[in-house]
């Protein structure tokens, strides 16, 4: 019952119109590109939002086994305000992330936020009935926020684990090349200067060749898919990057290092080897 339910979510257009305005809002606030580099978490080569949620989490889970014991209320409640003071970061990289996805995702994500406001709105009343002297209302509006909370860690997870928000789906690619290498073509068939893309077992492969080097990487963008094929190229030589024609992604094409988010992890990238000057390639 539990998953058919959210898998209604997934589907309900009902909450389109507050996402997409909500969407609206946040990538005015977080325009400049900076910014957002900087709660996606491109710089970290990781996503930032599951770091920085540790510290709130932490601190309200250490807060209820305290309110459990003899002699720790101001302990505890030192616990809850840390906690809610440390999630206003929290809340900006997860909103950030949320507006770069899909529709289906956006919709999981909007109520995973919303469960998760609430409970940081009953562990402000917990703390406002703890300062006033109302030490068992405030430890039942706190052990509440913890199980609101709990929904909404259940959401996140089925939002990253079942519907891949913030993983490189790219990467389950790599698992479909050869371990062995597979030949490509002649370089000299490649053109300078200019990424061009060529299937290999299936694998669509993005290739730059710049001077007697080769590079390869995965075509497909690993932040939402996207094909970068179809991207424009910024700058030129060991310099170039492709940006991704979805979501802005930039990736440098000698590497694959994610230079712009959203993506926050570096593309998937292949071995290369010229014999004779033909190219091949291979799984990492």
């Amino acid at each position: 019952m539990l998953r058919q339910t959210i898998s209604r979510l997934e589907k309900t257009t009902a909450l389109d119109a507050i996402s997409n305005r909500l969407q609206s809002a946040v990538q005015k606030v977080a325009q400049p590109r900076a910014l957002r580099d900087l709660l996606h978490g491109t710089w970290f080569g990781h996503p930032l939002h599951p770091v920085l949620v540790q510290l709130p989490v932490g601190s309200f889970m250490s807060a209820a086994v305290l309110d459990a014991l003899p002699g720790q209320r101001k302990a505890a409640t030192t616990l809850i305000a840390v906690g809610t003071a440390s999630s206003a970061p929290a809340i900006a990289a997860g909103l950030v992330d949320w507006s770069s996805l899909s529709k289906d995702q956006r919709r999981v994500g909007l109520v995973h936020a919303a469960a998760n406001t609430v409970a940081l709105g009953l562990y402000v009343w917990s703390l406002s009935a703890r300062n006033s002297g109302r030490w068992g209302t405030g430890r039942l509006l706190a052990y509440a926020g913890l199980s609101v909370a709990g929904a909404g860690a259940y959401l996140g997870g089925h939002l990253s684990y079942q519907q891949g928000a913030g993983m490189n789906v790219a990467v389950p690619q790599l698992f479909e090349l050869p371990d062995d290498w597979a030949e490509v073509g002649e370089v000299a068939s490649l053109p300078e200067g200019r990424p061009t893309v060529r299937t290999i077992e299936g694998v669509r492969v993005l290739l730059y060749r710049h001077g007697d080097d080769v590079t390869a990487m995965l075509e497909q963008c690993g932040h939402q898919g996207g094909p970068l094929g179809e991207g424009e190229v910024e700058g030129s030589g060991a310099d170039a990057c492709v940006v991704c024609p979805w979501h802005g992604s930039t990736f440098r094409l000698v590497d694959g290092v994610a230079l712009h988010g959203p993506a926050s992890t570096d593309q998937p990238t292949l071995r290369t080897r010229i014999q004779d000057g033909v190219l091949s390639v291979a799984a990492p």
